[in-house]
């Protein structure tokens, strides 16, 4: 026996049971008179707990077409279970005629105000239900801005409140999957620009010396030297475009080992220094001894730092600075990287390491040859992350410029790559 059906019995005992006791202290009924009408309303107890049970194991309900009408039926049925009970206890009572009549009448009336009442109450609480229909068929046909008004905190208000939560839901992996969408296609372009530019320049100067056009030394081994560094772009980028996918796979390869990240940062800054002076950025570090060994894959997190040096080069002008700073932070190591550039603007902070993402173009310094893919701050992060670690970043306050931060735990296994 379910619990609703127990339920149900069990309250039909209990108005049974109060009834009884109620007729004891108000009546004081002889025992004979107390016994009889205790048999007679139990048999109308019963009488009315079959019929409820029977309709419940029927379900005639479900045969509506609306839920109101379900429960007006109900209220009908209640009504005229009321009327009997009353009428065939006070006619074995041996109430006379016309007080039998009268009664009769006025259990129609209250039957009927009854009935009036719980349809009137059906269909307020009813019209919610008609509302989330509506809802459904409107977020079915794509409309994500549908909303249910949810008043109260019954199981309706709250249906309605979980619809209204569904539908947010949705809207929000809706415009999620159109930013991916969007982001995908501008990736697509972009990866083409950027491959047919290099590919169009090394044709031409393939050509020329294929063809014979230039043949003085000089102009010969810039041309080669030139296709060396369109090679390289194009391999980067080839690069970037494969470790993005091993990222989104969870296929990344982390070869973790306790190694020095002072040394690692120190390499890092020779091999960009040359670049840095010739721009006229001044770079400089400093790591605290105390944070070697660190767990971790260093040539992963050289490609963090590289992407990181990068960035800040690109949004660095002349006569600027970056500072990469290395130190222990609440048992972590932490790592920042620091410049004076313009900023990011603040639209931009929430999805700066999306995959994908492109900035504003006027930010990246002019003349720098290589702007930026979209795809190293997305890759920085898959990185960090895949070592257990953090990375954000914000606009230095006061004072012009941004700062990149990341986190790596100085001691356990790295962890399972997440997705850029």
């Amino acid at each position: 026996m379910n619990r609703q059906i127990f339920s149900y019995l069990l309250g039909i005992f209990a108005a049974l049971s109060l009834t009884l006791l109620l007729i004891v202290l108000v009546m004081d009924p002889p025992v004979g008179d107390l016994l009889e009408l205790g048999i007679l309303l139990g048999i109308t107890a019963i009488a009315s707990g079959a019929v409820g049970y029977v309709s419940h194991r029927l379900g005639w309900w479900r045969r509506f077409k609306s839920l109101t009408q379900a429960l007006a039926v109900s209220y009908l049925i209640a009504g005229g279970l009321t009327m009997v009970n009353v009428w065939l206890t006070a006619r074995l009572m041996f109430i006379n005629s016309h007080d039998l009549a009268l009664a009769t009448l006025l259990l129609l009336f209250a039957s009927s105000i009854s009935v009036l009442f719980g349809v009137f109450i059906a269909g307020s609480a009813t019209q919610v239900l008609r509302d989330l229909v509506k809802g459904a068929e409107r977020l079915g046909s794509g409309d994500f801005s549908t909303r249910i008004e949810a008043v109260g905190e019954d199981e309706v208000a709250q249906l309605a409140k979980s619809f209204n939560e569904m539908v947010h839901r949705l809207e929000t992996a809706d415009a999620s999957e159109k930013a991916l969408e969007e982001a995908r296609r501008n990736l697509i372009a972009w990866a083409s620009h950027d491959l047919r530019t290099p590919l169009a320049s090394l044709r031409a100067m393939l050509d020329a010396l294929a063809d014979g056009v230039v043949t003085d030394e000089a102009t010969i081994q810039r041309y080669l030297q030139q296709s060396q560094v369109e090679i390289e772009r194009m391999s980067r980028l080839i690069n970037d475009l494969f470790e993005l996918a091993q990222l989104d796979a969870g296929s990344l390869e982390l070869q973790g080992e306790a190694a020095s990240l002072s040394d690692l940062i120190s390499d890092t800054l020779e091999r960009f220094t040359a670049r840095a002076r010739q721009a006229g950025i001044l770079l400089k570090a400093a790591a605290q001894p105390e944070i070697d060994p660190v767990w971790m894959a260093p040539d992963k997190i050289e490609r963090v730092l590289n992407n990181l040096l990068e960035n800040a080069l690109r949004h660095t002008p002349a006569g600027g600075e970056i500072s990469l700073q290395a130190g222990m932070e609440n048992g972590d190591v932490h790592v920042s990287v620091s410049d004076s550039g313009l900023g990011i603007p603040e639209e931009d902070l929430p999805r700066i390491f999306d995959r994908f993402f492109r900035g504003e173009k006027s930010r990246t310094r002019q003349g720098y040859e290589s702007g930026g893919s979209g795809l190293g701050l997305a890759i920085a992060r898959g990185i960090v992350e895949a070592h257990g670690g953090n990375i954000w970043a914000y606009n230095n306050t006061p004072g012009p410029g941004s700062v990149f931060h990341f986190t790596l735990p100085r001691q356990g296994q790295p962890q399972a790559p997440q997705q850029a």
